[in-house]
């Protein structure tokens, strides 16, 4: 179904959990992100970054650290905790919290005592309005007490970094969990009443062949995951330093990571999950596969998402709140972000302020990436015409009055037309991932 364009892929692009990109984020003015957290009304979502794993794994470009420094891990919720008391005296009584999810790193590197402590602040402060609770896990800690855990808290959705079945790509990122361990983790989640369930995959590993992602679907699906994310790995050990530890020369090139993509896509369309953007997928029942049928699927920080809430307030080192018109990052250093949280001060000092351009492309890059057409001002429609040519040449895209659509065999292509209308592409030369 798809063709590949290498020349249409050369430039590598963001990955758009946000427009403007993070990469684009600079010096907020001081009370900036106070303002905001002030200024929220009606349904607002959390997110509590959690940077500990019990492993370090060689590929992860995550801000995490190992959790066996018990006294950094201390500390670390110490702060959380004084932030958490610090967001929740800013949002006004109009507000009402329906969604929390706990990400990193893995939430569940930390004790369950520790996370239920978290919990009982999050219900001390907030005003919680049956809330929707979510959580990222790592197979490999997952115990039978966490499983207890997610079941007390009521946590609905849950997402596993599986990344790999095959074991000789396990040893080479550095993440080896057999598969029984998948499959306990599973049952122990189904048990506690997760509903929603996703798997994180990855193409594009080193060694990694096509029957070993073929093999990978396979159990992927017949555990009956809800959801599969299928991210292609990004190998920039320029960035992330840890990523040394993986030979570039045993990674699968450019058009096998594409004919990957492809592979998982038609795989798991024909097992009946529906497709989200190229490289997300849910079934009919899933919340996700819903918000696709009604239109309404939207693309934060977290990804793809049917969270319908204009505001996402992040706590904890490196998580980046959105407003409509801000986005804020909290203080990546985790020194610094505990100095300042135990101070009772917000360390969200680095972001933007969204103007009306970029509030308008940045509904343009959402509307493409989740829906797959959009509607284009005659401004933009001419900025980008040239541009687009190649791909509707190519068949990838059509173009008919200002109604832009991706064709179905041109969603790998989704991100690279979606960056057209990025105004600051031209002036921000950071190297970004492949866009496949």
């Amino acid at each position: 179904m798809w063709t590949y364009h290498p020349e249409l892929l050369a430039t590598p692009v963001p990955r758009y959990t946000s427009y403007p990109t993070a990469a684009d984020f600079g010096p907020l003015e001081e009370g900036t992100i106070e303002r905001a957290i002030a200024g929220a009304t009606g349904d607002v979502s959390l997110y509590l970054h959690i940077p500990f794993c019990e492993q370090i794994c060689y590929y992860c470009g995550c801000n995490t650290g190992a959790a066996g420094k018990r006294a950094r891990v201390e500390t670390y919720l110490a702060a959380l905790h004084q932030e958490i008391a610090t967001v929740a005296s800013l949002l006004p009584a109009t507000a009402r919290v329906r969604r929390i999810a706990f990400g990193g790193g893995s939430p569940n590197a930390v004790r369950t005592t520790d996370f239920l402590a978290l919990v009982d602040a999050l219900h001390a402060h907030f005003p919680l309005f049956a809330p929707e609770w979510s959580i990222e896990l790592d197979p490999r800690s997952l115990t039978a007490e966490w499983g207890r855990m997610i079941g007390t808290v009521g946590i609905t959705r849950a997402s596993m970094g599986v990344q790999t079945f095959a074991t000789h790509c396990q040893t080479a990122i550095g993440r080896e969990q057999p598969a029984a361990m998948i499959a306990r983790s599973v049952d122990s989640l189904r048990k506690a009443g997760v509903t929603s369930l996703n798997f994180d995959l990855m193409y594009g590993l080193p060694h990694q062949s096509a029957a070993d992602l073929a093999d990978s679907l396979e159990r992927t699906s017949m555990l009956g995951a809800d959801r599969v994310a299928v991210f292609g790995y990004a190998h920039v050990p320029h960035l992330v330093p840890r990523q040394t530890m993986i030979p570039e020369s045993a990674l699968p090139g450019a058009e096998a990571r594409f004919a990957m993509a492809a592979q998982a896509h038609a795989f798991l369309t024909a097992q009946g999950y529906d497709a989200i953007g190229f490289d997300h997928f849910a079934l009919p029942h899933d919340p996700m596969a819903r918000a696709v049928r009604d239109g309404t699927l939207q693309r934060n920080f977290q990804g793809f998402t049917d969270d319908q809430s204009g505001v996402l307030i992040g706590m904890g080192s490196t998580a980046i709140s959105g407003f409509p018109g801000l986005l804020a990052q909290n203080d990546k250093h985790n020194g610094r972000y505990r100095k300042l949280s135990g101070e009772g001060r917000l360390s969200a000092s680095h972001g933007i302020a969204r103007s009306a351009q970029d509030r308008l492309r940045g509904s343009i890059i959402e509307a493409l990436l989740c829906r797959s057409e959009a509607k284009l001002s005659p401004c933009l429609l001419a900025e980008v015409r040239d541009r687009i040519t190649p791909f509707t040449q190519a068949g990838l895209a059509s173009l008919t009055g200002n109604r832009l659509r991706i064709a179905p065999g041109g969603l790998p292509y989704a991100r690279v037309i979606a960056a057209m209308f990025d105004s600051y592409r031209a002036v921000t030369q950071r190297k970004f991932s492949s866009a496949i």
